[in-house]
Parts: structure tokens; C-alpha cells; sequence
């Protein structure tokens, strides 16, 4: 049946040119991503504070612009919000590499960054609520793992591709490609056959206008999302799930990244070789939950998959740091990626299946709300922590920290069931 459903996505023809798109804009996000890692570390090697403050700016618009993009998501037409904020973000991007990476402060690049990521606030909530548009409910299950699957493909590639384009010509590159995969994105959804682009001047402007015009009713609109997600346990208990990870995705970020590169004397090379094998990992365990997963239950898979995580986590901080092999620390990656790929799947089939679709911008918006506030605290924390103690004595009881939560979860959960 699972395999059914996957053929019927890929005979699908807008679903195929969405997932398309959405295999060269997260593409281009992993170059981007190295790029800034590049561009950090060249004069701050090895420093988690310096790379934690601007990867801060790609994480506050969430609280700033977050609260009412689902409304908006839920009030425009999907389409034509991915394909507007794909050329925009594109234009934005190349700003770096033409006007301002040749400036002595750092604050341009802030404020570009801070830009870019504002438009993904309209740009993820619309990218995940437009897939039931696409695909029948019985392919749904099927459809999120493609997706998925989408980002943990380009991941491998834009990783890789990124960390040797950082690594020997510089960060310039990696922006001017990152910008080119956000206009051939929109150009493949600009293909999508339903509903129609609507794309004429007037009209936009009219939606500015609109935008500004009636605040009050979009934040009042927030609220009645915030209500419909409290009012919904399975929903809120996705919601406290996904903060429990993303608050050990934030403790771990800046942290390993100059772990990687003190522990192989590298800017982003040997990064990006990591990060293929976590990728492939992440590839290989979203492939199998997205073909077998739908017979098991989702919240106890996210469980299972912390528990795993943690476990996994501690034990590749340890190693590496007593051996500093490539090899080992691959292996261990590629194994790490597996045991957590099926979380992002199990979490957002659960809100797909649960919340009427008209509320899925706004419950999507308020996961990501939620989720980057956890994020990037522990972000901030630890980076700070790094100064004063061993980076891997972090990632390591970080790892043990968020295994124990799992188990706790897992048997507060069965219980809850069982009652």
C-alpha cells in the first residue's frame, strides 16, 4: 500500500514539480548554510559565540513575524506565496556576495539575514499547508515522506557541494548559488497547473495594502490559533514534542560545528563530509519510517527516535574526541541520521491529520514559534557554555540529557494510552 502510494505522488504531476522545487531550494539552503559557517570562520575560527549571534538573526523573525504569517498563509493563494517569496529571497540573498561582504561590519549581513529569513516565515507554513492541496488524503502518508525525503536529498548535496565551494573558493560563491536555486524554485512552482498564479501589480499591491490595513483582525485571527491548538491535545502534544527536540537541535548546532572543525583542522570540508553522512542517515530513516511507518504509532516513534538520538549523540561527542578518525565520525553520523529521520514525518502527518486544513498555517506557524524559541535559547547556552567547558563533554550530556527524556516520555505515554 505504502509503495502504491508513493508510484500515485510520482504520477502526480504538480506534487512532482512541488517536490522538485523543493529539492533545489533546500539545496541551495545547505550552501547558504556553509557559506555563513565560511564566513564566520574566517576571522573567528572556531568561535561558537560569533556563529551563534548571526545564526540569531535567522532565527528571531519567527518571534517577530511568525505570530501572523499562518494567518496570511491560510488567507492567500500557497502558490503564488512560495513563488513571490522565492524571487525575493532570491534578490536579497545576492546582496552579500555584490555589495556587502567586502564591508568592514558585520551588520549588513545581520540585516540580510534577518530579511531572508522573515519571508521563510510566510514561506514554510504555506510549503507544508499546500501539500494536502496536492496529493489525495490516502496519499498523505506517502507525500510527507517525499517531502522529507526532498530535504534529506538535498541536504547530502548541498552540503557537500557547499563545504568544498566554502572551503577553496570562498563564501562568495556559495550566496550567488544559493541565490540562482531559489529563481529556478520558483520557476518550477510558477509550472504548478492549480489554482492559477495570480501575479498581476494591482493585486499585490492590493494585498499590502490589505496586510497593513487589517492587523488587527490577523492578530486577532492569531489568537483564535493559538485557541484552536490548546483546545487540541494531539496537536499540543506535537507541539511540546518538537520543542523537546529542537531544544537539543539548538544545545547541539554551534557546538558541534566548531567541535568539527577544531577535531579535523578544517573550515567547512570536513563539515560538509559529515553532514553527507548524517544526510544519507537522515535519508535512509525517513526512506524506511515513509514506507513501513504508517503501521506504528507516530508519537511513539518520535519517542523511540529521541531515546535513540541521544544515545547516539553521546557516543559519537566521545569517540571523536578521543580519536579524531573521519571514518569513525562518519559511520557514527550516517547512523545518527537514521535513527532520527522519521521525526519530522511521524510530527507533521499528526498535525495534517488532526487539523482541519483552513487552521494548518496557523498551526504549522505556531509549531515553528514554539519550536525556534526552544531552539534558540539552548543555542545561546551552550555556545556560551563552550567557552568554559569541553565542547565535547557538552554534545555528550546533551545527548544523555534529551535519551532520558525520551525514555520518560515513552512511559509517560504508554500509561496515558494504556489508562
Amino acid at each position: 500500500m505504502a509503495v502504491m502510494s508513493f508510484r500515485e505522488n510520482l504520477r502526480n504531476r504538480d506534487f512532482v514539480l512541488f517536490w522538485l522545487a523543493q529539492l533545489i531550494s533546500q539545496f541551495g539552503d545547505r550552501i547558504n548554510q556553509m557559506a555563513l559557517v565560511g564566513l564566520v570562520a574566517g576571522p573567528h575560527l572556531g568561535s561558537a559565540i560569533e556563529l551563534a549571534k548571526l545564526l540569531a538573526f535567522t532565527i528571531i523573525p519567527v518571534f517577530i513575524v511568525g505570530p501572523i504569517a499562518g494567518v496570511y498563509v491560510d488567507r492567500w493563494d500557497r502558490r503564488t506565496t512560495l513563488f513571490v517569496c522565492d524571487i525575493i529571497r532570491g534578490l536579497i540573498v545576492l546582496l552579500i556576495p555584490l555589495v556587502f561582504m567586502d564591508r568592514a561590519s558585520m551588520w549588513p549581513i545581520y540585516i540580510v539575514v534577518f530579511l531572508v529569513f522573515c519571508l521563510s516565515r510566510f514561506y514554510v507554513p504555506a510549503k507544508m499547508s499546500i501539500i494536502p492541496e496536492l496529493v489525495d488524503p490516502e496519499h498523505l502518508h506517502a507525500a510527507n515522506s517525499l517531502s522529507t525525503v526532498t530535504g534529506m536529498i538535498a541536504f547530502v548535496a548541498g552540503a557537500l557541494l557547499g563545504g568544498l565551494i566554502v572551503e577553496y573558493g570562498g563564501a562568495r560563491g556559495g550566496f550567488i548559488c544559493d541565490a540562482f536555486t531559489f529563481f529556478i524554485s520558483a520557476f518550477l512552482v510558477s509550472l504548478l497547473a492549480r489554482p492559477r498564479l495570480r501575479l498581476r501589480p494591482r493585486e499585490l499591491m492590493r494585498e499590502g495594502r490589505d496586510m497593513a490595513s487589517t492587523y488587527r483582525n490577523v492578530v486577532q485571527e492569531a489568537f483564535a490559533g493559538v485557541r484552536y491548538i490548546a483546545a487540541n491535545r494531539e496537536i499540543r502534544y506535537i507541539i511540546q514534542l518538537m520543542m523537546v527536540l529542537f531544544m537539543a537541535a539548538g544545545a547541539i548546532y554551534v557546538v558541534i560545528i566548531v567541535f568539527v572543525q577544531d577535531s579535523f583542522g578544517s573550515k567547512t570540508k570536513d563539515l560538509g563530509f559529515l553532514a553527507v553522512a548524517l544526510g544519507l542517515g537522515l535519508f535512509l530513516g525517513s526512506l524506511a519510517y515513509g514506507k513501513w511507518g504508517d503501521k506504528k504509532k507516530h508519537v511513539e516513534t518520535i519517542f523511540a527516535c529521541l531515546i535513540a538520538g541521544g544515545a547516539f549523540m553521546a557516543v559519537f561527542a566521545i569517540l571523536v574526541d578521543a580519536w579524531r578518525n573521519l571514518w569513525v565520525a562518519l559511520g557514527l553520523a550516517l547512523v545518527l541520521g537514521c535513527v532520527v529521520g522519521p521525526i519530522v514525518i511521524a510530527a507533521n502527518t499528526v498535525v495534517h491529520k488532526v487539523a482541519s486544513q483552513e487552521m494548518q498555517g496557523k498551526v504549522f506557524a505556531a509549531m515553528e514559534f514554539a519550536i525556534h524559541a526552544a531552539f534558540l535559547v539552548t543555542m545561546l547556552l551552550s555556545a556560551k557554555l563552550s567557552e568554559v567547558v569541553s565542547r565535547s563533554w557538552i554534545l555528550a550530556t546533551v545527548g544523555l540529557l534529551f535519551s532520558l527524556c525520551g525514555i520518560v516520555g515513552l512511559y509517560r505515554y504508554s500509561r496515558r494510552t494504556a489508562a
